[in-house]
């Protein structure tokens, strides 16, 4: 069986022309898809624009060069990452303090356990946790015991200070 030679450099001619094609395509691509990559890991115009040279003249080396060297995380991931620590930090300092030793107390301890430093007071009368400058419980409405009384005059705490010594 005999082949014809001008099928044959037919033949090649195309698979060389769909080969460059293919070549071109993936030329581009790798061109376009470093640009939107850099576009979101990146703000920086000159830094976008040399990535994209970059593999637009080295082609596939380009684009190894370039995976070595691109930012680690996109922006929106860096933003994201600042947010968590804003939160971390956020819920760090909104623990309180104990104002004798400076450690960490929780909300509903009265005492602190390192320094047994008084932080806050029960009410007498429901017994909900006041904070000590506090002269009426703000969850009864109790005042606290031996807190000045605002309506009272002088002669009507002098009598009531007779009647509770009495």
């Amino acid at each position: 069986m005999s082949t014809d030679s001008g099928f044959l450099s037919n033949l090649a001619l195309i698979l060389t022309g769909f080969g460059g094609a293919f070549l071109a395509a993936l030329w581009v691509s790798l061109v376009v898809w470093t640009y939107r990559d850099i576009r979101t890991r990146a703000r920086d115009q000159l830094v976008q624009i040399l990535s994209a040279l970059l593999v637009a003249a080295l082609s596939i080396p380009g684009v190894l060069v370039y995976l070595i060297l691109r930012p680690p995380r996109t922006l929106e991931e860096e933003y994201q990452h600042t947010l968590e620590e804003e939160t971390l930090l956020q819920a760090l300092e909104d623990q309180s303090l104990c104002p004798g030793c400076e450690r960490r107390v929780r909300e509903d301890w009265q005492v602190c356990p390192h320094c047994q430093t008084r932080l806050k007071k029960p009410c007498h009368s429901c017994g909900r946790l006041m904070e000590l400058p506090w002269n009426i419980c703000p969850y009864c409405g109790t005042a606290a015991p031996g807190s000045r009384k605002e309506s009272i005059s002088m002669d009507d705490a002098l009598r009531e200070l007779k009647m509770g010594e009495g």
